[in-house]
């Protein structure tokens, strides 16, 4: 989305024309299915990004490919390749630590039962982390 005249691009004074120009037209040939549309205001352009992205949404819903791409397969999930959520820094535990009572040094490595009452703290009734998890390396 420019949100310009194609024309303006010929009144530049600080960049050569021709190089833009030939510059959209690289880009438009290397990537020919990505619209370049240019609107000369800003509510022009909002106007045909609200409605572009209005027909992409029912394409997606009604298209069968589309439909394929997104759904995930039966029995699987896009989460099951996500990688885990980072854990609490070793701040986060102090700081939490030392609300709970527990005393814990200014700086170094936290024990390993510090971590564990986090843990311990922090799980939901499934077993699993609420808020953030653990890393796999415990930290």
């Amino acid at each position: 989305m420019v949100e310009d005249r194609y024309s303006a691009i010929f009144k530049l004074d600080r960049l050569g024309p021709a190089m833009v120009a030939d510059g959209l037209a690289e880009v438009q040939v290397r990537w020919p299915n990505v619209p370049i549309v240019f609107c000369e205001t800003r509510q022009l352009a909002e106007e045909w990004t609200y409605r572009f992205l209005a027909a992409a949404h029912a394409w997606a819903e009604t298209e069968a490919p589309a439909l394929d791409r997104i759904t995930p397969i039966a029995g699987e999930t896009i989460l099951d390749d996500a990688p885990a959520a980072p854990g609490p820094t070793t701040a986060e535990i102090r700081a939490w630590a030392r609300a709970q009572g527990i005393a814990v040094p200014d700086r170094g490595r936290l024990r390993p039962d510090i971590r564990e009452a986090w843990r311990t703290a922090h799980r939901d009734a499934d077993g699993e982390f609420s808020g953030s998890a653990l890393r796999p390396d415990g930290r």
